[in-house]
């Protein structure tokens, strides 16, 4: 069921190939921009454009000798040029390459991770619309509190979703920059053209002032909305796990033909997919701090954060493509119980009108902490047991004394409640 929700594309922009592609078609770019400059024949360009490739293989036996990823990518693309390849990489430093590479990479799947969340974002509206006047009880502190609907409660979801859409969006904007500016960012050997003409051409923007490297924020704050986004979509998890508890059994996760869910009780059926997402939640929230700890490197550039981010960032991008897909199948697919939300709401024989009958005390003349003991007694007596509120409340002579029947009658009416569930659902979808 989950695999019509999957997306292996975004792996495929982490892999190895995928990468290396990625370096090659920036030299390219940098050899255009030289050759535009007048700094390189252009038919040396040509001839690179033609015959540059990589073999995967040789660069990883390269590697093992130089300990240098870049060096080896280029003596394997070397191998293939020949004598015009002394233009490539003239006057850049690697980062040059690795971070205007990785800027595109990073864009890319933000593509993906904003389609995601479109399709979660349509999802909920879907349902919420379908169970916009579904009435539930609304908990606080995991207690009962007053009424809602179960469409209210998907309607929040979706406008946090609509938030992550928003806070993708700068994530990407904020992510989207080269830099082609030599060793330490002064353009001492490259000039700022070639910049301008490699970024325009990739689909990025030019980063203003760079060390070595375009600085780490940029990562760490694509890194914090994954992990928003991912708190988001455990939000929503920990919710459906609660809900679906065998004591208020008010919504279940899809249960497949031939699934079971525990090796020694047949009779199990566990909110296992969302018990998986907020554990999962929790390496995105881990990847964060790892981003916020590469900030800060020694003087125009150190590699400390190199390491981690190689890790970190295709890691998490893949992890929020699986994580939000699979929200989205949860959501579309959830099995939800009018009938036993009913039952809950009733649980508290009338305890959820409380405010209703304070409020009226308080317009008949009563004072509100005198009306507030009026009425916490008697709720007091219905959760020991002794009846029913609004009996008890009928019963209630100092109470009755500010309050007529008819009064308490439509103040145990559900529907006052949810008089403003339209107005809410349009300040939502519109």
């Amino acid at each position: 069921m989950i695999d019509r929700y999957s997306r292996p594309v975004m792996t495929r922009i982490w892999d190895i190939n995928n990468r290396f592609e990625k370096w090659l078609m920036v030299e390219i770019l940098v050899c255009e921009a030289l050759a535009n400059n007048g700094n390189i024949p252009q038919e040396a360009v040509e001839n690179i454009k033609k015959k540059a490739r990589f073999d995967i293989g040789k660069i990883e036996e390269i590697e093992k000798r130089t300990r240098h990823d870049v060096v080896a990518f280029l003596t394997n693309v070397a191998e293939y040029v020949g004598e015009d390849s002394r233009y490539i990489h003239m006057g850049l430093t690697s980062s040059d390459i690795l971070d205007t590479s990785l800027s595109i990479q990073m864009r890319e799947a933000s593509d993906i991770i904003l389609k995601d969340l479109e399709r979660l974002s349509e999802t909920l509206k879907k349902r919420a619309l379908k169970f916009k006047n579904t009435v539930m009880i609304g908990r606080s502190h995991g207690i009962h509190a007053e009424p809602i609907t179960f469409g209210l409660k998907l309607a929040l979801w979706y406008q946090e979703v609509e938030r992550d859409i928003i806070r993708m969006e700068r994530a990407k904007e904020i992510i989207g920059y080269g830099k082609i500016s030599g060793a330490v960012g002064t353009f001492g050997n490259i000039d700022p053209f070639v910049e301008e003409y490699v970024c325009k051409n990739s689909g990025l923007k030019v980063e203003p002032i760079s060390s070595q490297i375009i600085q780490r924020d940029r990562h760490a704050e694509f890194l914090c909305t994954l992990a928003i986004i991912g708190s988001s979509i455990d939000k929503f998890a920990t919710e459906i796990r609660h809900l679906q508890r065998t004591e208020v059994m008010e919504v279940e996760e899809f249960f497949s033909e031939g699934q079971k869910g525990s090796s020694s009780m047949p009779h199990k059926r566990n909110p296992i997919a969302s018990e998986q997402l907020s554990g999962l939640a929790r390496i995105l929230r881990a990847n964060s701090i790892a981003g916020l700890e590469d900030i800060p490197l020694w003087h125009e550039r150190d590699i400390s954060h190199s390491s981690v981010e190689r890790i970190i960032i295709p890691d998490s991008t893949i992890l929020i493509d699986y994580m939000l897909n699979k929200m989205t199948w949860i959501i579309d697919t959830l099995i939800i119980y009018p009938e036993n939300m009913r039952k809950n709401l009733e649980k508290t024989k009338g305890l959820i009108f409380s405010q209703r009958i304070l409020i009226e005390l308080v317009k008949g003349g009563l004072l509100r902490e005198e009306a507030y003991l009026m009425v916490q007694r008697n709720a007091t007596k219905v959760l020991n047991g002794e009846g029913d509120f609004k009996e008890l409340i009928l019963q209630d002579r100092d109470i009755m004394g500010y309050l007529t029947t008819q009064t308490v009658e439509e103040s145990f009416d559900l529907n006052y409640h949810l008089k403003n569930v339209d107005t809410i659902f349009k300040r939502v979808f519109g």
